[in-house]
């Protein structure tokens, strides 16, 4: 009972052991979603950009994109400022995650993920989780333990997440960092 407390105790208030430097895949971008040459922000634009042909990769209709790196084993973290933005999602997401019309944030369509949507905080569950408002917050840590199913938000590193998504399952696919960008919004990986 001890070891499982302690692993609790060291998953929930403690960072995972290996901080995920997270570049965003521009393959994968929806076309009014403009990234920064060093690959670390992304901010929505009115005007859709004249990319070349629609790749199976690219979201097209949901205003999404991925990490370049999947992960299938291990636990990562890393964090999102998102000051600068009312409608937002971050997450983690299935590489067979539907690219293709409308999509769903939700575990059984492979996206684990919390966002705010205006004033309010929520967990993209089924249904959807509000969550307690913590106020304005300027950085979100996603933490992924691979192995044990788990995807944790955190807004305060010195707090317990918000939001854990328990026992996820990732059929063995790798799963990538997750962005959806909502209008006027600005998302940037922090160093």
């Amino acid at each position: 009972m001890l070891n499982k407390f302690n692993s609790l105790f060291f998953f929930f208030f403690l960072p995972p052991s290996s901080p995920a430097n997270v570049m965003l895949d521009p393959e994968t971008a929806h076309p009014r979603l403009i990234l920064s040459e060093d690959q670390k922000s992304v901010r929505w634009t009115d005007a859709e950009q004249d990319l070349p042909p629609t790749t199976p990769q690219r979201f097209d209709a949901s205003s999404c994109v991925l990490g370049y790196q999947g992960f299938t084993l291990g636990s990562h973290y890393w964090e999102v400022e998102v000051a600068r933005g009312r409608t937002w999602a971050l997450g983690v997401a299935r590489r067979s995650v539907p690219r293709k019309g409308w999509i769903r944030f939700q575990p059984e369509k492979g996206i684990w993920a919390m966002g705010r949507c205006r004033s309010g905080y929520r967990a993209f569950t089924s249904p959807v989780t509000t969550l307690p408002a913590p106020g304005e917050t300027g950085r979100v840590r996603v933490a992924l333990d691979y192995g044990g199913g788990q995807v944790a938000f955190y807004l305060d590193e010195r707090e317990p997440p918000v939001f854990t998504f328990q026992k996820a399952s990732f059929g063995g696919e790798s799963v990538f960092p997750f962005f959806w960008v909502g209008r006027g919004s600005h998302l940037r990986l922090c160093p």
